[in-house]
């Protein structure tokens, strides 16, 4: 398929959340892919109408593509992602079918395997709850968090041993979606970096690119990052 950059003219609208590693994947793959957009932000205890009419499941993101009067809406990080593979240059898939099947496989790895086990238990016990307002935290399930994460951080440190980045010798949406996990739970301070010094490297160089400037700059109000979220030297 020929890519195209045709779509350069249209006026893009992401509704996010700082706190959502899938809607930071999309961000940083806009970013990647110099596309500029506008972020509305959307409180996931609190839908607005609009997110609900453009996604029933309530869930961001969901990405608005304006152009010529006429708005198409799109659903889901991995979709949105590839559907940006389609339409514009820069392949961050991979060029043979292999190469966009080990993409996929750890795509798929961190947006759900890691976000299930690790980031979901972290943000919603000790981000959502408190900004809500709704719960206390529950100590049993951070612990289960930080203890998980542990085990995710070991296998991006394997994978880094043998690849030049998580997929292959290329940067590509699995690392994005892995930065994207690793990023909220970094802005909680509960990344143990320094048991894990193949990840740290790796992170830091995906943190140093200038799609990531944009995560760095994120303050959500009332939970603040630690003071080394946005330092490109941890």
């Amino acid at each position: 398929m020929i890519k195209t950059t045709s779509m350069s003219a249209a006026l893009y609208h992401l509704y996010h959340n700082p706190l959502s590693p899938a809607a930071r994947l999309v961000r940083l793959a806009l970013a990647e892919k110099n596309v500029a957009c506008t972020l509305i932000l959307e409180k996931p205890w609190a839908p607005s109408p609009v997110l609900l009419s453009l996604n029933p499941a309530a869930d961001v993101p969901v990405l608005v593509i304006e152009q010529d009067g006429d708005k198409q809406s799109l659903c889901d990080a991995q979709a949105i992602c590839e559907y940006l593979e389609e339409t514009h240059t820069g392949s961050l898939l991979g060029k043979t079918p292999l190469e966009r099947a080990e993409v996929r496989r750890l795509m798929g790895w961190f947006l759900h395997k890691m976000a299930r086990e690790t980031t979901d238990l972290l943000v919603g016990e000790k981000a959502l709850k408190r900004l809500s307002g709704r719960s206390e935290p529950d100590s049993n399930i951070i612990r289960a968090g930080c203890a998980n994460i542990r085990g995710h951080l070991d296998y991006i440190g394997w994978l880094t041993e043998r690849r030049n980045w998580l997929a292959g010798e290329t940067l590509s949406l699995a690392d994005l979606a892995a930065g994207a996990q690793l990023s909220v739970i970094d802005y909680l301070g509960d990344v143990p970096w320094n048991a894990f010094p193949l990840a740290k490297d790796w992170y830091a160089r995906l943190k140093s690119r200038p799609s990531f400037r944009s995560l760095l700059g994120d303050h959500v109000a009332g939970f603040p990052p630690p003071a080394h979220y946005a330092n490109l030297d941890f």
